[in-house]
């Protein structure tokens, strides 16, 4: 099996992102949590990679998942405020292709990530600079 599968796999989801998933976080700081935790949670690819069966979407998301080793208990351990939900909630942030296998998430929820760090220490800012200035 060629060693570059796994890249061109993953490549072709990453090019095919959807924007509208940054709806699926936008209204949960628990799952912004989740995907802040992934892309800090240690991911390599499976060594020797196991056969893609099958032909679809659905068929390639599985099988990279499957080639994907990290540990799930790192993961979790990661997450503040981990509850029992927290296996349901990363399964779907998973299958609607949030996170991706390779460690990092997708690009239009990280740039929304970032972008709402930025409104949060320009509001602090703007917030101190109002008190020193009272």
């Amino acid at each position: 099996m060629r060693k570059n599968l796994f890249v061109e796999k993953l490549q072709l989801f990453k090019t095919n992102e959807k924007p509208e998933t940054v709806l699926l976080i936008s209204d949960s700081p628990h799952l912004a949590k989740i995907v802040i935790a992934w892309t800090n949670t240690p991911v390599k690819r499976a060594k020797t990679l196991s056969r893609l069966v099958g032909s679809s979407e659905l068929d390639a998301w599985q099988w990279l998942w499957k080639n994907a080793v990290y540990s799930r208990e790192d993961l979790i351990e990661r997450i503040p405020s981990a509850d029992q939900t927290i296996e349901k909630k990363i399964n779907a942030l998973i299958a609607n292709r949030v996170l991706y296998p390779d460690g990092t998430a997708n690009s239009y929820v990280e740039r929304y990530l970032r972008e709402q760090v930025v409104k949060h220490f320009t509001r602090k800012t703007k917030g101190q600079a109002k008190a020193k200035a009272s």
